[in-house]
Parts: C-alpha cells; sequence; structure tokens
C-alpha cells in the first residue's frame, strides 16, 4: 500500500463516527480515557479507529471475542502512540487474546547443549510473524489499575516499537539523531542499576524483570512511565525525561493535575 493511499485511507476511517459503544467501553475500561484533554482524546479514538480496521484479532483458548476487549486492548495500544509520527505498529498484522494465562512453548539449551522444549505460562508476548498475543484478564486489569507499573499490552506494544528498526535492544527509533548519545547513556546506566539491585536482592522501583535484557528494561520501563509516572519522575527523573521525550507525553503532569484536583 502506497503512503499516500494508506494516509488517505486512514483520514477517511478518522473521520467515521466512532461509535457510541466504544465510547462506553472506554469510559467504562479505561478510565484514564476521561482525564484526557479534548484534542487528545479524539486523536486516541482516531489511532483506535485505524487500529482497529487494520489489525486483525484472533480469540483463542475459547475465548469469544467482542468489542470491549477489542476497545479496550486497542486503547491501551494506541496511547502509545499519541503525539507521534507514527506508521500505527506496521510490524503488527494479528492480536491474539486468551481468556487469562496461557502456556508457550519454548526452546532452551541445558548446561549439556542439549535443546529442549518446555512450556512457559505466560499473560503476553510478541510472537513474530505479525502477532502480539495478549491475556485478556491482564489486559483488563492494566487498564484500571494503577496502583502497580503492569501492564501487559503496554509491555508488548513497547516492544513493537523497539522492533521498527528490525531489531529488539531496547532501542526505538527516536524522534531525532542527537537523541541517541543521551538515551544510550541513561537506560544504560539504569538497566545496569537495575541488575545490581537484583543481584543483591534489594528493593527495586522498576519490575525485575526489566534487568533480563536491554529490551526488557525498555518495556518494563515503558509500565512505569505510563502506570506510576509520578514516582518515576521523582526516583529516576532522567529515565522519566528521556521516556517522555520518545513518547511526546508527559503523564506525570497529569498526574498531579488530578492530585490537586482530587
Amino acid at each position: 500500500m502506497s503512503g499516500m493511499f494508506r494516509r488517505r485511507r486512514r483520514e477517511r476511517i478518522r473521520q467515521q463516527l466512532f461509535p457510541p459503544q466504544w465510547l462506553d467501553v472506554l469510559d467504562r475500561n479505561f478510565p484514564r480515557y476521561r482525564r484526557m484533554p479534548p484534542e487528545d482524546q479524539a486523536e486516541l479514538r482516531g489511532l483506535i479507529q485505524i487500529f482497529l480496521a487494520e489489525k486483525r484479532f484472533e480469540g483463542a483458548g475459547g475465548l469469544e471475542l467482542t468489542d470491549e476487549i477489542r476497545v479496550t486492548v486497542a486503547a491501551q495500544a494506541c496511547l502509545l502512540l499519541l503525539h507521534r509520527e507514527t506508521d500505527v505498529y506496521p510490524g503488527v498484522d494479528s492480536v491474539i487474546v486468551y481468556p487469562d494465562e496461557y502456556v508457550a512453548t519454548a526452546r532452551a539449551r541445558d548446561d549439556s547443549g542439549i535443546v529442549e522444549e518446555r512450556g512457559q505460562v505466560r499473560l503476553g508476548e510478541t510472537a513474530g510473524r505479525g502477532a502480539v498475543v495478549i491475556a485478556w484478564d491482564a489486559a483488563a486489569r492494566g487498564a484500571v489499575d494503577v496502583r502497580g507499573c503492569r501492564n501487559v499490552v503496554f509491555h508488548e506494544f513497547a516492544h513493537e516499537l523497539d522492533a521498527e528498526d528490525g531489531t529488539f535492544n531496547g532501542a526505538p527509533v527516536l524522534p531525532d539523531r542527537s537523541m541517541y548519545g543521551a538515551w544510550a547513556r541513561v537506560l544504560g546506566d539504569e538497566y545496569r542499576e537495575l541488575q545490581a539491585r537484583v543481584a543483591r536482592h534489594l528493593p527495586t522501583d522498576i519490575h525485575p524483570y526489566g534487568a533480563t535484557n536491554p529490551a526488557e528494561f525498555f518495556a518494563v520501563a515503558t509500565e512505569c512511565f505510563f502506570q506510576q509516572p509520578a514516582g518515576l519522575r521523582a526516583r529516576h527523573p532522567e529515565l522519566y525525561e528521556q521516556l517522555s521525550r520518545f513518547y511526546q507525553q508527559d503523564p506525570a503532569d497529569v498526574s498531579a493535575r488530578r492530585s490537586l484536583a482530587a
């Protein structure tokens, strides 16, 4: 699909009426939508319409797909795209949704060099071949629960952003070339600090899973950036600044305004 044709098609999609039943889902399942300024709400609705028009959803494990599932997942995925020049997850063709945690087969090499296939319980994964897998109960919980940093949709779609340059390495395509030096320094330092704390069994602000590798660190940091932005900004200001520049958002400022209004 040519770029011009894609842009025109997407503009037509944005101009279509956003279904009232989808608005009901946002209001019920994605409360942060109500706190967004009107211009951000309109942008998010347009991104959701494009996402749902272009991505195929598939139910797995006996799950029957509904608009509630599709809109709730799409809203979280599209929040990561606000204010940014984006091609709306070009590497994603389908979203596979299980009702809850599922078992995936993974290959592992033991100490003797023998490769074995083992079952792993998961809540989501970037499965390759254009597919993202999500557990619906975890996606629904992450959409409304901001008491912790976990959000499976933010995590898996952060991986997709990371991979847009062809590599899962914790360094997505940044808005400006001048950002790469600071990005590498700040995220590298934070990643090594997390690894050190995990190795010493010390408490961490960022989930210990982020110490696995730089790609997982970026995905986990993204979860914290959107789920607990005020805490991340207070305790990891340089990391927060880099993520804010990449995502073109300042969720801690929104959180602060909400607290003052409460």
